[in-house]
């Protein structure tokens, strides 16, 4: 007999081999509000399909954490899947962005002409469609195959994008999912069967759907149009398109074919043409005085700010760039949240009441001596630069608060410029795989953190929540605000920094909490074929978390 621990109770059991967890959590009389979706088994997530053949812990996960969303999230974008195929088998179905606590679908037919035009009549009956296969209680299959026929499969029904991804992957056996009559892959377990899917929702959303799931009350949040932030997404895709990379089996290929160095010079060279354009923009608005960056952690704010800065020198103007970073207040003084830990993610955070004086003095036309924030000693000091603005001079201030509000209540309308920005992952391992742009920004922020302030990915894993909470407070509400939304995602970054981010994962062991987070990131980097960074320029914004930068931090 084997020992499993549950962790939601703190109780043990004993059950026999090859036990389903099922099983296991109905042996355990756990109530849940809604039933779990997924578990996390020696902290590694699994389905609950999955059976035990040891000794284990475990603790069962239902959809209010984060974990167990992406799970109701793929099993909810299968039933879609399904639902367009019996409805409307001509469309294809894409996802092409997070919105809205939400995914943004689109659906286009192979000829243009054949296109048809989402309506809210066919938001409803897809909606009808997937109720009614959700109260089938259809299961949800995890099939396995040698790689060889899976592929054939796929190819078989004219998936090919999930084709290329399989293949590349080098493995001697793969495995798909099967609901009903139809087929699809997802990199990660979805629920035992359709009837866990106890609540979503389905509207028309610009020219697609939106496929929502509820939160912690249980209820939906509103929907926020985000049409910015839609057209960011947008540009990335079509030009992703036009190039032919706009899946990782479609990068991967290119990559094999020797392209890795062409793949990095075409970002590379898109992104400084972008930052010129909003160079130009800023130029052409006489009035601006005062430029805003803001955006989420390691959304490369401040080499993107660097950049700009060289670009508005080559428009005659005269940028100085501040980092609110050096307006902390002193640590003792920090905020706390609810777990009585430092909120460093808090406006409060920052000293307004200096901030805001600056600010006023500057605009006036008198000097002012800028602070810095020595973050070893938690001490907001003095630097000893002084600044004055003159007629040509233009300020720039970057930090995760930029767009909001209290930053710029007392700057004339006419006088700045908001600029926000976040890796806004375009590139899909597959038409119903998006990469989470979070999921990204954490990659980015293990590797800095190792490389600039000795931290191991189990601390910025665990410091993780903390973060995403304070955005979702902070950041997100502000981000349709700016004139300007500016993607510093690039389409090789996932595949360079697998080479420095495998390593720092792989030595999360099992017994870590932050285990879960480590092997889930750890399989989806292996999706990508790795990529060198010998080509990589000095100016790049992944220097930011790589090293080797042209500019100082």
């Amino acid at each position: 007999m084997l020992q499993i621990k549950c962790k939601n109770n703190g109780s043990t059991l004993p059950f026999e081999f090859g036990t389903m967890l099922t099983d296991i959590y109905d042996a355990f009389g756990l109530q849940f509000r809604h039933r779990p979706v997924c578990a996390l088994v020696n902290n590694r997530l699994e389905g609950l399909r999955f059976r035990v053949f040891g000794s284990k812990t475990i603790e069962f996960v239902d959809v209010d954490s984060a974990p167990g969303r992406k799970v109701y999230m793929r099993s909810l974008t299968f039933v879609l899947y399904k639902a367009v195929r019996d409805l409307y088998p001509h469309l294809r179905l894409t996802v092409e962005a997070p919105v809205s606590k939400g995914y943004f679908f689109k659906l286009r037919a192979a000829d243009p002409a054949d296109n048809q035009a989402v309506t809210l009549d066919l938001a409803q009956r897809l909606k009808q469609r997937m109720q009614e296969v959700i109260d089938s209680g259809i299961a949800f299959h995890r099939m396995e195959g040698t790689t060889e026929d899976v592929v054939r499969l796929f190819r078989d029904h004219g998936l090919e994008n999930k084709a290329k991804l399989i293949e590349g992957m080098g493995n001697l056996y793969a495995h798909y999912y099967q609901l009903d009559d139809t087929i699809d892959y997802y990199y990660g377990p979805l629920v035992p069967s359709t009837d866990y899917l106890w609540s979503f929702d389905l509207v028309k959303y610009y020219d697609g759907v939106l496929l929502r799931i509820p939160y912690e009350d249980g209820k939906f949040p509103e929907i926020v149009k985000q049409e910015k932030m839609l057209i960011a997404f947008e540009m990335d895709h079509q030009l992703l398109n036009q190039i032919g990379v706009s899946t990782v089996g479609q990068l991967n290929e290119f990559v094999r074919k020797g392209h890795d160095a062409e793949a990095i010079m075409v970002a590379e060279a898109l992104q400084e043409r972008r930052i010129g354009k909003i160079a130009e923009m800023i130029a052409e608005r006489r009035h601006v005085k005062v430029i805003l960056v803001a955006g989420p952690s390691s959304s490369g704010k401040t080499t993107f700010s660097k950049r700009l800065c060289v670009q508005l020198l080559t428009c005659g103007m005269k940028p100085c760039l501040i980092s609110l970073d050096d307006y902390f207040i002193d640590r003792e003084k920090t905020p706390k949240d609810e777990n009585g830990e430092y909120d460093y993610e808090s406006i409060y955070s920052l000293n307004l009441d200096l901030y805001h004086r600056h600010i006023q003095q500057l605009l006036n036309g008198e000097e002012i001596e800028l602070p810095t924030y020595n973050f070893a000693l938690g001490k907001s000091l003095m630097s000893g630069k002084k600044l004055r603005l003159d007629s040509n001079t233009v300020l720039m201030l970057e930090g995760i608060h930029g767009l909001n509000p209290l930053m710029s209540e007392i700057i004339p309308e006419e006088q700045k410029f908001r600029i926000y920005i976040s890796a806004l992952t375009a590139i899909k391992l597959d038409d119903h795989n998006y990469i989470p742009t979070t999921d990204s920004r954490l990659i980015r922020r293990i590797v800095r953190d190792n490389q600039f302030r000795g931290a191991s990915a189990i601390d910025t894993i665990a410091r993780w929540p903390s973060v995403r909470r304070g955005e979702d407070k902070w950041i997100f509400p502000y981000q349709e605000n700016a004139d300007v939304m500016f993607n510093s995602a690039l389409i090789y970054e996932l595949a360079l920094l697998r080479n420095y981010a495998l390593p720092l994962l792989e030595s999360v062991h099992e017994v870590r909490p932050e285990y879960g987070m480590a092997s889930a990131l750890s399989r989806f980097l292996s999706f990508f074929e790795p990529i060198s960074d010998k080509a990589l320029p000095p100016t790049s914004l992944l220097r930011e978390f790589l090293g080797g930068s042209a500019f100082k931090y």
